[in-house]
C-alpha cells in the first residue's frame, strides 16, 4: 500500500513538473512573439496640426504626441511623411511603419481595415465653400460639384448622402492635399471642399476667404491608427501611455497649443494683417531678426503688430508710444530714450520681454513661458501672478497656459480680485491678447515656411537654367573633327 502510495505520488509529482515545464514554455514562446522595438516609426501628413519641419524643429500635435509615445517605449522616433492618404494607409498594410498619426478620424471603413487607437480630439466634419458665394444649405443645390481628398472621411460620408440626396456629386484627387484643396477653393478654382473644423480654422489665418458651410457630422473622433495584425502589444502600450497623458493634462495642453487660439477667427483683422505682411513688414523684419536675441523673432514681430499694427509712430491717450507702445518708466528701464524710433522700440521690447520670460517662476515649463511673458507684457506681472494664485486654489496647474488663460477674466469680477494683491484687471483683454499674438506668429511662421520653399524653387530653377545655358554653349563651341583635320592639314 505503501509503495503504491509512493509510486501515485512521483506520477503526481511528474506530471506536475511537466505542467510547469510545460506552462514555463508557453510564457517563453509568448514573451518571445512580442515585438523587441528598436524604432517607433510613425507614418504621416505634412500639416500644421500633424507635423512640420523648420528651421526652428519640428513640431505639429502628432509629432510631439509620437515623440512623447516614443520616450514612452524608451526607443527612438522616426517620423516617415507620406504625399497621400492611399500611401500612408498601404505602408501601414505591409507594416513599414509601426503607426499612423495625421489627425485621421473614425469611419466603418477604418474600423474594418485597422486597429484604432483611443481618442486624441474631436472634430465637426463641414462643408467649405468661399466668401462672397451663396451659403450652401442643400446638397440637392449645391452650384458645382466637391472636391475631396481619395480615401479621406469625406469619401464616406458622401457616399452615405448620395442615399438621401440623389442629386449630390462629388469628385476624389488623389495629387492634392488639404491644404491645397483649401487655397483652390479660396482661389475660385473649385467650388467646395470638405474637412475637419480644426483644419479649416488654422488655415483660415492664412485663408480668410473661406467659410463653413453645412455641418456634415458633429463630434467626430481623431485617432492613430495600428496594422489590424500583430499589434495588440502595441495597442495596450499606446493605452497605458494614453491614460497617463490623459491624467496628467498633455492632451489637454496639446489641444490648447494648436487648436485653443484658433477658434475666435476675425476676417477683416487677418485680411488687414496679410497685407501687412507684404507691405509693411519687409521695412521692420530685419530689426526683429536683429534684436530678437533668444526670442524668435516672428513672436517679437506678432507681438509688434498686436501692439501698434507696426506704426513706429504710434500712440496711446494711456501714454504709450511707439511700435511696441512702451510706457516712459520701461523704455527708461530698458535703455530706449525716444520711444517713436522703430529700432528703439523694438530693440527695448525685446528687452523688456526677455525681462517678462526671466522673471517668472521656474515651475513654468519654457515652452509655455513666452504666453506668461506676454500676458504680463500686457497686464503687468503682478496681475498674473494673481491669476495663478486664483488658478492654484481652484485646484488647476497654475504653471499650465490652458489653466491660467481661463482664470485670468477673472481678474475683472469683485469677488476674486478683492482676495488679491494687486487688484482689479483685465484680464480678458489679456487673454484675447495673447491669443491674438499666437494666431499671427502662426501666420508669420506659414509665410515664412512659403518663402523659403518658393526661394529653394528659384535656386534650383536658376542652377537649372545655368546647366541648360553650360551645355549650350560646350555644344556651340565643339569643333568638328573633320575640322581640325583640315587645320591640321594646313
Amino acid at each position: 500500500m505503501t509503495k503504491h502510495l509512493s509510486l501515485v505520488a512521483i506520477i503526481s509529482i511528474c506530471l506536475l513538473l511537466s505542467a510547469c515545464h510545460q506552462a514555463n514554455m508557453k510564457a517563453t514562446e509568448f514573451v518571445e512573439q512580442i515585438p523587441v522595438r528598436t524604432v517607433l516609426k510613425v507614418g504621416t501628413l505634412y500639416g500644421s496640426q500633424t507635423y512640420l519641419r523648420s528651421d526652428h524643429g519640428e513640431s505639429g500635435f502628432d509629432y510631439e504626441m509620437a515623440a512623447k509615445f516614443a520616450q514612452y517605449l524608451d526607443v527612438p522616433l522616426e517620423m516617415v511623411p507620406y504625399n497621400n492618404r492611399q500611401q500612408l494607409f498601404e505602408a501601414l498594410r505591409q507594416n513599414e511603419i509601426d503607426i499612423v498619426a495625421a489627425a485621421i478620424t473614425t469611419t466603418n471603413n477604418r474600423r474594418e481595415q485597422f486597429l484604432l487607437g483611443p481618442t486624441l480630439y474631436e472634430v465637426n466634419q463641414v462643408l467649405v465653400y468661399k466668401s462672397g458665394n451663396l451659403k450652401p444649405r442643400d446638397f440637392n443645390k449645391l452650384q458645382g460639384d466637391i472636391s475631396v481628398i481619395s480615401e479621406s472621411a469625406a469619401v464616406d460620408t458622401l457616399s452615405k448622402l448620395k442615399q438621401s440626396n440623389p442629386n449630390l456629386t462629388w469628385q476624389q484627387v488623389s495629387d492634392s492635399d488639404n491644404e491645397e484643396l483649401f487655397s483652390m477653393v479660396a482661389a475660385g478654382d473649385i467650388l467646395y471642399t470638405i474637412a475637419d473644423s480644426n483644419s479649416l480654422l488654422i488655415n483660415q489665418r492664412y485663408l480668410p476667404e473661406l467659410r463653413a458651410g453645412i455641418v456634415l457630422d458633429e463630434k467626430t473622433q481623431v485617432v492613430w491608427l495600428l496594422p489590424p495584425l500583430n499589434s495588440d502589444y502595441l495597442l495596450s502600450s499606446l493605452l497605458s501611455f494614453w491614460h497617463i497623458q490623459k491624467r496628467n493634462g498633455t492632451l489637454e495642453h496639446l489641444n490648447e497649443k494648436y487648436f485653443g487660439h484658433v477658434k475666435r477667427f476675425d476676417y477683416v483683422d487677418t485680411r488687414a494683417f496679410i497685407r501687412a505682411i507684404d507691405n509693411v513688414l519687409p521695412e521692420y523684419q530685419a530689426l526683429f531678426e536683429k534684436h530678437a536675441g533668444d526670442l524668435d523673432w516672428r513672436k517679437l514681430a506678432a507681438t509688434g503688430y498686436q501692439e501698434s499694427h507696426w506704426n513706429p509712430k504710434a500712440r496711446s491717450p494711456t501714454g504709450v508710444r511707439g511700435m511696441m507702445m512702451l510706457t516712459q518708466p520701461t523704455a527708461s528701464s530698458v535703455g530706449v530714450d525716444n520711444r517713436l524710433d522703430a529700432e528703439q522700440s523694438i530693440r527695448g521690447g525685446a528687452i523688456y520681454l526677455q525681462k517678462m520670460i526671466d522673471r517668472l517662476p521656474a515651475s513654468i515649463p519654457d515652452s509655455q513661458r513666452i504666453w506668461f511673458a506676454l500676458a504680463s507684457y500686457n497686464i503687468g506681472l503682478g496681475h498674473v501672478e494673481d491669476a495663478r494664485k486664483i488658478t492654484q486654489g481652484m485646484g488647476k496647474d497654475p504653471s499650465a497656459w490652458r489653466d491660467v488663460k481661463q482664470v485670468l477674466p477673472l481678474l475683472q469680477q469683485r469677488k476674486y480680485y478683492q482676495h488679491t494683491r494687486y487688484g482689479y484687471a483685465r484680464g480678458n483683454e489679456a487673454a484675447h491678447y495673447v491669443d491674438n499674438i499666437r494666431r499671427y506668429y502662426d501666420t508669420l511662421v506659414w509665410v515664412d515656411s512659403q518663402n523659403k520653399q518658393q526661394e529653394l524653387l528659384d535656386i534650383e530653377s536658376k542652377i537649372e537654367g545655368e546647366l541648360a545655358d553650360e551645355t549650350s554653349l560646350n555644344a556651340d563651341n565643339s569643333e568638328n573633327p573633320e575640322d581640325v583635320i583640315k587645320s591640321s592639314a594646313q
